[in-house]
């Protein structure tokens, strides 16, 4: 508070400081005549302009060295795309011109300002044109237009070549919305499905994906960006509300996103998010911690990413349309997007709103059925203990629980109906683990979902004493607790045929 007063308190001095001295000024032009006065006011801001040109010269090229290395196209901030190159080129070379244009017109300025002030016995000479100056000045300013318009255009069609129909590249899309980007990569078949703004449904399908067309069915959505370095990418760019701006700033990328209107840009990622991080590690500005408050943070180099921003003032929630963008090697970029799930697959297959439930979904669970009844034909026949176990591979439960998904419902039928039409058959139901959390647990978390599926046959008509129900943790793994697909496989429910 007394802080605050005293702020005020010295503006309002100030105020009446530079009051009194317009007085001063004033009564002092009355004694020693205005005339006289305003020659040496003249004589004063003269110098003054010439003063302030130094300083401001000066500092606008002492600032712009000392923040060199915070400037894209400068110090560690090279083009991380193998097109950046020649952006930074064509900005360089607009800079060099139009930095002198600058520096002169600014010389001009304050100098005129100087040596044109108002003197006594001065008189200002009319010139109506002058044909030389006028000429120097339309020809030169042209020249040097033509020139960067022509650099301008051979960079823009270097930049803008769309790939060839059968050149190697992937593509992926991205759409603004107010405020966020939706980001779809496509699947194993590398095409992205088509869409319908129509189809949009917000939490349900809020890309409008047109789950008719095959291509939409293994299309992932990723909440950030992953590129393989040295791969060409294409991205598909629009927006579902208002004008949005993809901006990849340190891949020099940077293009529109409209409602109505997709475009796109072509563009190579040439250094990985490490490599890049590596440039920045040599520079003392980045030896800075990212969290000054934070002792323990660490340096700016090391917490850099890539980003993805919105250059378009979209909202009072432009700030948050920001995602990740990581480039990574090739084996990187694929071991990723093995992990990712279809968005058809993981949110849309079998549920009601799926217009493909009866036409895809029942396919595939007539051939689930065809499957296992092939599994217990095999188990049957055999004389060997170890192959009458058969896997319940579409028995899945929520992560860390014992609670069945939905479509577990189809695989357990089938053991229903295959105990029906055996009904001398007995089976002891298994739950088994991976090794991940304590031994303990996991053997209670097995041993409760194989109770989960006897109670579910046994809600189905299946006679309690033609079942049991054994957990055997993580003892029996078939494939190695090293990587997460032999995780996967170690994680599974089966039976075992004990009698026939």
């Amino acid at each position: 508070m007394s802080t605050g007063l005293i702020i005020i308190g010295c503006i309002l001095l100030i105020g009446i400081v530079i009051v009194q001295i317009g007085k001063v000024t004033e009564l002092a032009a009355k004694i020693r005549g205005e005339e006289e006065v305003q020659f040496e006011t003249n004589r004063r801001n003269g110098i003054l302009m010439v003063v302030f040109m130094v300083v401001f010269l000066v500092y606008c090229f002492w600032s712009a060295w000392d923040f060199k290395n915070w400037m894209l196209g400068y110090g560690p901030h090279q083009a991380a795309s193998e097109h950046g190159d020649t952006l930074d080129g064509l900005f360089n070379t607009t800079l060099v011109f139009t930095g002198i244009v600058f520096v002169l017109t600014h010389i001009a300025l304050f100098w005129f300002a100087y040596k044109y002030q108002g003197k006594k016995g001065a008189k200002a000479t009319f010139i109506s044109h002058d044909n030389k100056l006028e000429i120097i000045w339309t020809a030169i300013p042209a020249v040097v237009m033509c020139f960067l318009v022509i650099q301008g255009l051979v960079a823009w069609n270097e930049v803008m070549a769309d790939v060839e129909p059968d050149e190697d590249h992937i593509e992926i899309e991205a759409i603004g919305q107010q405020f966020l980007w939706h980001l779809r990569y496509p699947g194993p078949d590398g095409k992205l499905g088509a869409r319908n703004y129509r189809k949009i449904v917000p939490g349900v399908n809020p890309l409008g994906q047109d789950w008719m067309d095959d291509k939409n069915i293994d299309d992932v959505h990723a909440d950030k960006i992953v590129l393989p370095v040295g791969v060409k990418v294409r991205v598909r760019i629009t927006a579902i509300d208002v004008l949005h701006s993809f901006d990849l700033p340190h891949f020099r990328v940077k293009m529109d996103a409209v409602p109505g209107m997709p475009t796109y840009f072509v563009f190579t990622p040439k250094l990985t998010t490490e490599e890049y991080r590596q440039n920045l590690k040599e520079y003392p500005e980045y030896q800075q911690l990212s969290d000054p408050s934070d002792p323990d943070s660490e340096p700016l180099w090391k917490s850099f990413d890539y980003e993805l921003a919105c250059a378009e003032l979209c909202g009072k929630g432009h700030f948050s349309m920001r995602r990740i963008v990581e480039v990574v090697s090739q084996e990187e970029y694929e071991d990723w997007l093995s992990q990712q799930k279809s968005f058809y697959m993981s949110n849309i297959r079998g549920k009601d709103h799926d217009p493909r439930k009866d036409e895809l979904f029942g396919k595939e669970i007539k051939q689930r059925k065809q499957d296992f009844d092939s599994a217990i034909e095999t188990a049957m026949a055999s004389e060997n203990s170890t192959e009458k176990i058969v896997r319940m591979d579409h028995v899945a439960f929520e992560t860390g629980s014992a609670n069945l998904t939905s479509l577990s419902s189809y695989e357990l039928d089938n053991v229903v109906a295959a105990m029906n039409k055996y009904p001398n058959m007995t089976i002891e139901v298994a739950g088994h683990t991976d090794n991940t959390g304590e031994v303990d647990a996991n053997q209670a978390l097995s041993q409760a979902r194989a109770q989960t599926v006897y109670d579910n046959l046994a809600s189905k008509g299946i006679a309690g004493d033609r079942m049991y129900a054994r957990g055997y943790g993580q003892t029996q793994p078939i494939d190695t607790n090293d990587t997460e697909a032999g995780r996967q496989k170690n994680r599974r429910t089966e039976f075992q045929i004990l009698t026939q």
